[in-house]
């Protein structure tokens, strides 16, 4: 699975594709003409280069545009499915508990849009940790190289599909 520029596609449920592409539907519309409508306003009440109600409204512009950018992508090139089995396969889309280094962490595995409002902890599979893990099994050990050199052991206790 891979993008048109050659990355790794974002696998995401359906639910929060439906979420996001509402959030871009609105960002699109409504919010793009609201966020033009305070420009205006702003505008209207003189001196630019003063104007800090048009200097915010012109930053949070931005920010909507590069949110729109960013929807695009992600919805244009999201492989799009059903969660994951329930196998104790890790992949994308798995919460998994897993004892870290010694320490045990619960986490999903895949993008942080599926998490939506969860409080969960989130690694892309593209991650180090991510990509040692991927394809392992529950109570399977396995070992890779943290960012900063160091040995990294990772023990799988559970792999569960992510619900929501």
């Amino acid at each position: 699975m891979s993008t048109t520029n050659g990355a790794p596609a974002a696998w995401l449920t359906q639910e929060a594709y439906d979420r996001l592409k509402a959030e871009l539907e609105h960002l699109s519309g409504p919010g793009r003409a609201e966020i033009v409508g305070r420009i205006e306003a702003a505008r209207q009440e003189g001196d630019l280069k003063e104007n800090g109600g048009y200097h915010a409204a012109k930053d949070e512009q931005g920010k909507i545009e590069a949110r729109i950018r960013q929807l695009t992508v992600l919805l244009r090139d999201a492989q799009v499915g059903a969660a994951p089995a329930d196998d104790g396969v890790v992949e994308p889309g798995m919460v998994v508990v897993a004892k870290i280094a010694g320490d045990e962490e619960k986490f999903l595995l895949g993008s942080r849009e599926i998490a939506g409002g969860s409080d969960l902890d989130v690694f892309s599979e593209k991650s180090p940790l991510g990509a040692a893990i991927t394809g392992h099994k529950e109570g399977e050990t396995v070992t890779y190289t943290a960012p900063n050199g160091k040995q990294i052991t990772v023990e799988i206790i559970s792999a569960k599909p992510f619900t929501g």
